[in-house]
């Protein structure tokens, strides 16, 4: 009976593109953003503290990029890739650096996973239980083709000394052979969602683990992606739960329609519908989703409908379906930080902004213009 209520589904949503009040969906509403002005999108300001995690200097790594936050044992700590200059270099490794006074202020970076002759290693993410922090690495083999990795894992009860890499695994033993994305999503009924661009190549396909730690046990949901030769074209997505309990993943759209692309899962991420457009603007980047503890679904990333990584913003639903506020966190335009060096794919602007809903606050960590890691913070009790 669930297959053939999934099969139902999928029939219903392919019947068209649009996206209208009536389909489950996301949507924004009329009028809530202005794409006539470029560096704010007509959004109002929202209440924040922005500090810088890591900047570099003129003899250190330019390129900085996959900035991904989590809490542990009432401290903040934030991962990121590195490189000397360009994206996806040799030498790229993932460093981490931790805050003990809520991000206010943040350690000089240390190195977490580092690059080989045979492999360079880019952020995989956090799961953080009562008593262990587990660091998702990616593992990249410079000589694989098409161009694809796998995933390890590494993990400390201190913050301070950590296992030697071990591989995430599958449910059937095998080693989790594709790129994880950086913030599975833990149901409430212990079950953890995500996402894995599996080899070869890249292609996308959300997965689900009732281990909540993440090391072990993941199985792959139905889900049929759409095949663009060495990868999907729904690619690094991210997850909340709407007001109903039905899972949207939202993803970065490949063929360049610059809206985001959404699928629905009503059984905990077994069974997921065809990815289809919807009427979100998106600046074809990674973004962030997740919930608010009071069940407020958010969106955090560039809906600017274009190539440009600006202005930074919140978008936020009651129930999972229409967002109709949002807010600016931080300006395109004059307002965004001139770029210091050049490098291979380094992108102006806000790139790939993951967050974290801890004590209080929304904690969204990016990397500005490639290079800087900063951190964006806002008070829940001023999103109103």
């Amino acid at each position: 009976m669930r297959r053939l209520s999934y099969i139902v589904i999928c029939m219903l949503f392919c019947l068209s593109n649009q996206v209208t009040a009536q389909n489950p969906l996301p949507y924004i509403s009329d009028g809530l953003l202005d794409t006539t002005q470029a560096s704010t999108l007509g959004l109002r300001e929202a209440t924040v503290h922005t500090v810088t995690i890591f900047s570099p200097k003129e003899n250190d790594y330019h390129y900085a990029n996959g900035a991904v936050i989590t809490a542990f044992k009432g401290k903040l700590y934030c991962m990121w890739q590195r490189s000397v200059t360009d994206e996806d270099a040799p030498e790229t490794s993932v460093v981490y650096s931790m805050s003990e006074d809520n991000g206010k202020t943040w350690s000089s970076p240390r190195m977490i996973a580092e690059a080989n002759d045979s492999t360079y290693c880019t952020s995989g993410g956090w799961i953080s239980t009562n008593d262990t922090l587990i660091a998702f690495i990616n593992i990249w083999p410079k000589a694989l083709e098409p161009k694809g990795g796998y995933v390890c894992y590494k993990e400390t009860t201190d913050g301070e000394q950590w296992t030697t890499l071990r591989h995430v695994t599958m449910a059937d033993g095998s080693n989790m052979n594709g790129i994880i994305e950086q913030d599975p999503t833990l149901l409430t009924s212990g079950r953890l969602i995500g996402a894995v661009h599996f080899q070869p190549g890249l292609h996308l396909q959300p997965v689900y683990s009732d281990d909540p730690t993440g090391r072990s046990g993941w199985h792959k949901g139905h889900f049929d992606s759409q095949d663009m030769g060495h990868q999907s074209r729904e690619l690094e997505p991210s997850q909340y739960v709407c007001r109903d309990g039905a899972l949207v993943m939202v993803f970065r759209d490949q063929k360049g329609t610059y809206c985001k692309l959404a699928s629905m899962s009503y059984d905990e991420g077994e069974n997921w519908t065809p990815a289809i457009k919807t009427n979100i603007p998106d600046a074809r980047v990674k973004q962030s989703a997740g919930n608010l503890p009071d069940g407020t679904a958010f969106l955090v990333g560039c809906p600017s409908g274009n190539k440009h990584r600006y202005p930074l913003a919140l978008l936020l639903s009651e129930d999972g379906r229409c967002f109709d506020r949002g807010y600016l966190l931080r300006e395109g335009g004059t307002k965004l930080p001139p770029q210091q060096w050049s490098g291979r794919y380094k992108t102006l602007g806000y790139s790939y902004p993951k967050s974290l809903v801890f004590d209080g606050r929304l904690y969204v960590a990016y990397s500005t213009n490639k290079e800087t890691v900063e951190l964006t913070i806002i008070d829940l009790s001023t999103l109103r």
